[in-house]
């Protein structure tokens, strides 16, 4: 019989995250080129594609790394080489110094990502037109727009788009057959550092030809050298990404990891050949990712290697939040707010756990499932989907919390303070234009 003490950590740290009020929606662990561990926590399933954020930097430096196998590019040209049709007259000489090494590396000459989102058509272009700011290759600072670049480089040089590039080249030799997409900019770009929609084992199973030194698909020097710390980050506010960054991807406490915003992760730990990956959203959590590896690294790594244990699959469910029911109204007066409140808010009224309200884009419906999770249309949004929780927190105080859960997850958390002729309005929000006027509060007087 095998020794179940490594499965008792990973009941642990499922525990952890229950505990900790992670949303997470889903996780794969494998030690030495076995499964140890998967889990789904419905609605989200196995095979079905999740927005990978800026896990979209690390298979956009893939690529490039391919091109320069090929003979196509150089690590050490300048990447204005190939697009001086971009370049303003007079271009600054600290950009025409920037190589695609540098770029890799996160050492560009620009403190911010230079494209605007919502602004530009091309997200691209803004990068050989922008005021660099210091010398190239001298200091991390995290660029998306750097990585835009390399999709069009991708572009450019291949003649492909960054997805159909790796889909010859990565994905299809690997087997990847869960059905993935990648988010493009107004011109039709991928969005090289944050587009890429891919299934959770998918994203697992690139990780694992990482660690197994590319397996004859990705460049075996690419695969080493991508997960050495090539760029220290000690100003970084995270503690995680104060080890160090490779090429397009983080140095970690004992390895390195692929890491998207709001916790999409695959952590690779070379040292004991393991990979843990997952997908989630705690951009609500103040802690944020932080509690994804904090939870690994102390209650399941410390085990790896000292025991085996048969393959668990876990099937959980999105946490929702807690109610009490006897503190439950059933339904409330109409209430008004002022004009030019923070939230927008002109009307608001509860009725059989629905919240029904007027804001900047109209009058929505808000229902939501008490202690349970509803799988509803996010609030305003014609087909995007979501899921909402509320509960009672005490006599007067509901609270609500909704996840937007398609192309763009995101969410917001609100809390509603009645009293006997009014409400108050809470909510704070993960940036997302979804999210926008879910931020502040505001109290409302009862309709008479």
């Amino acid at each position: 019989m095998p020794d179940n003490r490594l499965a008792n950590r990973i009941d642990q740290l499922v525990k952890r995250f229950e505990r900790e009020d992670v949303n997470l929606h889903g996780f794969i662990l494998t030690v030495d080129g076995k499964e140890k561990a998967n889990a789904y926590y419905a609605p989200f399933r196995e095979g079905q594609p999740h927005r990978m954020y800026s896990i979209s930097k690390t298979f956009t430096g893939i690529a490039v790394g391919m091109l320069a196998d090929e003979g196509k590019i150089s690590l050490d040209d300048p990447i204005t080489d190939y697009f001086r049709d971009w370049l303003p007259e007079n271009p600054d000489a600290r950009l025409l110094r920037l190589t695609i090494r540098d770029m890799l590396r996160m050492a560009t000459c620009y403190r911010w990502t230079q494209y605007r989102e919502g602004v530009d058509e091309n997200w691209a272009m803004p990068f050989f037109t922008g005021a660099p700011t210091h010398e190239p290759g001298t200091v991390f600072h995290y660029d998306t727009g750097c990585s835009q670049a390399f999709a069009a480089l991708v572009k450019r040089v291949s003649g492909q788009e960054v997805i159909d590039f790796l889909e010859e080249r990565l994905f299809a030799p690997l087997g990847c057959k869960d059905r993935r997409y990648w988010l493009r900019d107004p011109s039709g770009c991928c969005q090289g550092g944050t587009g890429l929609c891919m299934s959770l084992r998918d994203l697992h199973r690139a990780a694992l030809c990482l660690l197994n030194g590319g397996e004859g698909i990705v460049p075996a020097w690419y695969a080493e050298e991508m997960g050495k710390k090539h760029m220290e980050t000690l100003l970084q506010t995270n503690e995680e990404e104060r080890y160090g960054y490779g090429w397009q991807c983080w140095r970690t406490r004992v390895g390195w990891a692929m890491y998207g915003l709001g916790g999409q992760l695959a952590v690779v730990c070379p040292d004991k050949k393991t990979v843990f990956s997952t997908i989630a959203d705690t951009r609500l959590d103040p802690f944020g990712v932080q509690r994804l590896y904090n939870a690994f690294f102390e209650e399941v790594y410390p085990w790896i290697g000292q025991e085996d244990m048969e393959e668990k699959t876990l099937n959980l469910t999105v946490a929702a939040l807690p109610d009490r029911a006897e503190y439950a109204v059933a339904e409330t007066p109409e209430y008004r707010f002022e004009e030019g409140n923070p939230l927008e808010l002109r009307t608001l009224r509860l009725k059989d756990d629905c919240l029904y309200y007027e804001n900047a884009r109209g009058a929505v419906t808000l229902p939501f499932g008490r202690g349970t999770n509803l799988q509803i249309t996010y609030p305003g949004w014609a087909n995007e989907p979501a899921l909402a929780s509320g509960g009672w927190v005490e006599p007067g105080l509901l609270r609500v919390r909704c996840w937007a859960v398609g192309n763009a997850p995101c969410g917001f958390d609100m809390l509603l303070c009645f009293r006997e002729a009014s409400v108050t309005v809470q909510c704070r929000k993960s940036y997302d234009p979804l999210t926008v006027g879910y931020d502040g509060a505001a109290t409302g007087k009862q309709v008479v």
